[in-house]
């Protein structure tokens, strides 16, 4: 699978990065000021490969092409032609005036599949307004729920690239699935994947919550996650987390902490029960946890197989055994970079090895090696018809 990546900061990019390293070919295309996200995370060593690019763009080549000059925009025409995938996150209009919208790339290459990341979906009133993760996260709602929780009404953004992120998701697994459409008729097509739409959906899996119902039975949100009560539990020395999720886990917590009259005094032996109070019994068992250590309620919580975990400091991560073990982080080098933690596929396949690596790239590291490959590739094109099975990515 051969992709054009044309994407820049962190949607396009985080969907291209998760089908490089399956080992699809991943061509980044940049203008001459390079991904805007190669400057815009700091600290980086050297100008231009900040670790937030760094992270989301590993095991792609990198490309310079001004598509405004003629020259450069054959290279993209040829490009294109031979590709699987092509994915961007320009406006259609913009990119339609430098002569690459899904009609004209078209005649390129009819078994092309164009993928347009955008804010909003096409069609609608924000069809065409500029999204960032922030915009989305304050149209979605998501931004007033950690008022709801912490009864201030104050609107926060969580603070991660989620919506970026969350919709890479979906745009890796529209590519996946349109190229499986395309082994199997020979059709490219058209996807818009809209960052609002995907992370909306995302978001309201649990949290329609009564607005589900016509007409709505309850309020909108999940209770549990709204729960003010529902927190990392304080020990003397730090934070755990501890979820009991079925009466029998609040029995045996209670156990652990020697206060299983407290579930008959308060009348909190039932699922109904439990579900109205459940305030009451984090509230309990948060004047509790302080009396010992983390590991100590560690110990004891997993010998009664309640799930918990110490809350850790995100610098804790690289030390963190399960990761360690499993070969999670990887010192790797960088030829201008030095050495650099690099942060390996998480998910295993049984068949599917790992493709070799490719460091990110310094911006159009590989131009001259991607220009000498086109004219063979577009020579083939052109006195053969391109092969409708394949192996996968």
């Amino acid at each position: 699978m051969t992709i054009v990546d044309m994407t820049s900061v962190v949607f396009g990019p985080y969907a291209t990065q998760m089908l490089a390293d399956l080992g699809a070919n991943v061509i980044k295309v940049e203008a001459p000021e390079g991904d805007q996200f190669r400057h815009s995370a700091k600290p980086a060593r050297t100008r231009g490969m900040s670790p937030g690019f760094m992270a989301l763009n590993k095991n792609k080549r990198s490309i310079v092409l001004d598509l405004k000059s003629p020259e450069d925009s054959k290279v993209m025409a040829d490009l294109l032609a031979t590709a699987d995938i092509f994915i961007h996150n320009v406006r259609l209009n913009a990119i339609e005036k430098l002569g690459f919208g899904p009609d004209q790339v078209t005649p390129l290459n009819p078994e092309l599949i164009y993928i347009h990341c955008v804010g909003f979906a096409s069609g609608g009133p924000y069809d065409g307004l500029q999204a960032y993760d922030d915009v989305i996260q304050a149209a979605s709602g998501v931004a007033t729920l950690s008022g709801r929780v912490d009864g201030s009404g104050k609107a926060r953004y969580i603070p991660s690239l989620i919506a970026d992120k969350v919709a890479g998701l979906y745009a890796a697994q529209a590519a996946l699935a349109a190229y499986v459409h395309k082994l199997r008729t020979g059709e490219g097509q058209f996807v818009e994947v809209p960052m609002f739409e995907a992370f909306s959906q995302f978001m309201l899996a649990e949290h329609l919550g009564g607005l589900t119902f016509d007409p709505p039975n309850a309020a909108v949100g999940y209770p549990r996650q709204l729960d003010p009560d529902r927190q990392p539990f304080p020990t003397s020395d730090g934070y755990i987390s501890i979820v009991p999720y079925t009466v029998e886990s609040w029995a045996m917590v209670f156990t652990v902490i020697d206060d299983l009259d407290f579930l008959k005094r308060e009348h909190l032996e039932t699922p109904r029960e439990q579900f109205y109070g459940q305030h009451r019994l984090y509230q309990r068992l948060a004047e509790i946890t302080p009396t010992a250590t983390t590991a100590e309620w560690i110990e004891r919580f997993r010998a009664a197989r309640i799930p918990c975990m110490p809350v850790r400091d995100l610098a804790d991560m690289l030390e963190d055994p399960q990761l360690s073990q499993n070969g999670f982080f990887e010192r790797r080098d960088h030829p201008s970079e030095g050495t650099w933690y690099d942060i390996n596929r998480p998910v295993r396949f049984g068949a599917h090895g790992r493709r070799e690596h490719l460091p990110p790239p310094r911006i159009g590291e590989h131009s001259d090696e991607i220009r000498a490959e086109l004219e063979p590739r577009s020579t083939a094109y052109r006195h053969s018809k391109k092969s409708t099975t394949g192996t996968g990515v």
